[in-house]
C-alpha cells in the first residue's frame, strides 16, 4: 500500500492561532475547516457575523483537500427538487468563484468544461437521446440554457478513445471542474482577510452540548449558535445530541466512505471536458495535471493509504484516454468522504437543540453545492425557513435514523 500524500503546491497552510488563544464564548461557532465550513465562514464574514472557525487539523485536511474536483450534474430526466437545487447551485457557482477570486487573488481552478460520457452500447444511446429532450426543458436559468447532446464520434480521439464509445458519446454542457486545493486556499484566504471571523487550527472538538462545545484538550467554548461542518466526523458529534424525549436513533446518521484518486502529468489541454464512465472520472486541470478517481469504498482497513483499487482506476483511465497511456503518476491520494444516512446533505437546526445546526454530507457533490448549503444554514440561524429540498433537512435524517431496519 502507498500512504496518502499531502504534498502539493496548492496545499493550504495552517493559519495563525493556538488552542490557548480560544475565547470563552462566541456568537457563531463553526466546526470544520473543509469546503462546507469554509464557505460558511466566508458567507458569515460577508454578513458581518462574528464567528470562530475551528479546524481539527488544517484547512482541507479531509476530503476537501483531495484531487478530483469534478462538478457533475444529476441527469436531467425525472426532474425533482433535489436536481433543481443542484442545477441552480452549479450555475451560481460561476459567479461565486469569480467573486472569491477577485477578493483574494487566488485561482480556484474553475472551468465549465463540460462532460463526455462514452456510450458503449446502442440502447445507452437511445437513453442519452431522451436526456437531450429533458435537458432542453430543465437545464434553463433565466435566458441561459445548457445543452445535452449525443455525438457520433469522439471530438478528440487522443483524449477519449473511439473504442470506448462504439454507440456514440453524450456531451453534457453543464458540468465542469474546480481545483479542490485551489478552492480551499482561496476560501481560507478570504476568511483570514475578514474582520469578523477568526480561524483556529489544531482544535478538534470532542463533545457538543446545547450551548457549548468541549475540545479534546478540555477547553470549553460557549456559543450563541453552532454549525457542524466537520465532514464524516460530524456524524459522531451529532449522534450524541439526544434529548431525553426524542426517538432513539437506531442507525448512525452517516458514515465515512473511502475514496482514492491520483494525479497524472500529461501534455493535455486544460479546456478538455471531464470524462465519466462507470464511476471513473478523468479531469483535466491546469499545468498538465490530470486527476483520476475515485473509488467509493464502504469497507476498508486503512483510510489514508492507496492500493490496487487505485491501480485499477489508473489502468482503466489509460485505456479510456490514449493521452494518458504513458503519463507518469505524480501523486496518489486517499481520504474519507461523509455520506449521510439518506445520502443527501444534512443541513439546518437540530429540532431539539435550536442553537446547533448541521452543514455536512453532500458525498460526491459537495464542491458544487456547498456555497448554497452555507447560505441556507446561515439563514436558518435566525429561524427562517430553509429553502432546501425536504430530504436535506436535519429532522428528515433524524427520522430515517430512528427507523428500525
Amino acid at each position: 500500500m502507498v500512504h496518502y500524500s499531502s504534498a502539493h503546491a496548492d496545499s493550504p497552510v495552517a493559519a495563525p492561532g493556538q488552542c490557548e488563544d480560544l475565547p470563552g464564548t462566541v456568537d457563531l461557532l463553526i466546526i470544520g475547516g473543509g469546503v462546507m465550513g469554509l464557505w460558511a465562514a466566508v458567507k458569515a464574514a460577508r454578513l458581518g457575523l462574528s464567528a470562530l472557525l475551528l479546524e481539527a487539523d488544517r484547512p482541507g485536511a479531509g476530503a476537501s483537500g483531495g484531487l478530483l474536483g469534478a462538478l457533475m450534474a444529476h441527469l436531467p430526466d425525472r426532474w425533482s427538487d433535489k436536481k433543481q437545487f443542484q442545477f441552480d447551485a452549479l450555475v451560481s457557482l460561476e459567479d461565486e468563484v469569480a467573486q472569491l477570486e477577485a477578493e483574494t487573488g487566488h485561482s480556484c481552478g474553475y472551468r465549465r468544461s463540460g462532460r463526455l460520457i462514452p456510450l458503449p452500447k446502442p440502447h445507452l444511446r437511445q437513453i442519452a437521446e431522451g436526456h437531450a429532450r429533458d435537458a432542453a426543458i430543465h437545464w434553463r436559468a433565466g435566458e441561459r440554457s445548457f445543452d445535452w447532446s449525443v455525438l457520433d464520434h469522439s471530438p478528440s480521439p487522443q483524449w477519449l478513445s473511439p473504442q470506448a464509445a462504439m454507440a456514440g458519446i453524450a456531451h453534457d454542457g453543464l458540468a465542469g471542474r474546480i481545483a479542490p486545493r485551489g478552492l480551499v486556499s482561496a476560501l481560507t484566504r478570504a476568511v483570514d482577510q475578514s474582520h469578523s471571523v477568526r480561524r483556529m487550527s489544531g482544535a478538534p472538538v470532542a463533545r457538543l452540548f446545547g450551548d457549548h462545545a468541549v475540545l479534546e484538550n478540555g477547553t470549553r467554548i460557549g456559543f450563541g449558535h453552532c454549525l457542524i461542518a466537520a465532514g464524516h466526523q460530524s456524524f459522531a458529534l451529532l449522534q450524541k445530541l439526544q434529548a431525553p424525549e426524542a426517538l432513539p436513533l437506531l442507525q448512525p446518521l452517516g458514515s465515512a466512505v473511502k475514496g482514492q484518486a491520483a494525479i497524472l502529468q500529461a501534455d493535455v489541454d486544460p479546456f478538455l471536458p471531464v470524462i465519466f464512465l462507470n464511476g471513473l472520472y478523468v479531469v483535466a486541470h491546469e499545468g498538465g495535471h490530470v486527476a483520476i478517481g475515485s473509488t467509493s469504498e464502504n469497507r476498508f482497513e486503512e483510510a489514508f493509504s492507496t492500493d490496487h483499487l487505485l491501480d485499477d482506476l489508473i489502468a482503466r483511465a489509460r485505456l479510456l484516454s490514449p493521452a494518458l497511456a504513458e503519463a507518469p503518476v505524480i501523486e496518489r491520494w486517499a481520504g474519507l468522504r461523509p455520506r449521510a444516512i439518506d445520502r443527501d446533505p444534512i443541513v439546518g437546526p437540530h429540532p431539539d437543540f435550536p442553537r446547533i445546526s448541521a452543514l455536512t454530507g453532500g458525498f460526491k457533490v459537495s464542491f458544487g453545492i456547498a456555497h448554497r448549503l452555507a447560505d441556507a444554514a446561515l439563514s436558518g440561524l435566525s429561524g427562517a425557513a430553509l429553502d432546501l429540498p425536504p430530504s436535506f433537512l436535519f429532522e428528515h435524517h433524524l427520522r430515517v435514523a430512528s427507523q428500525d431496519v
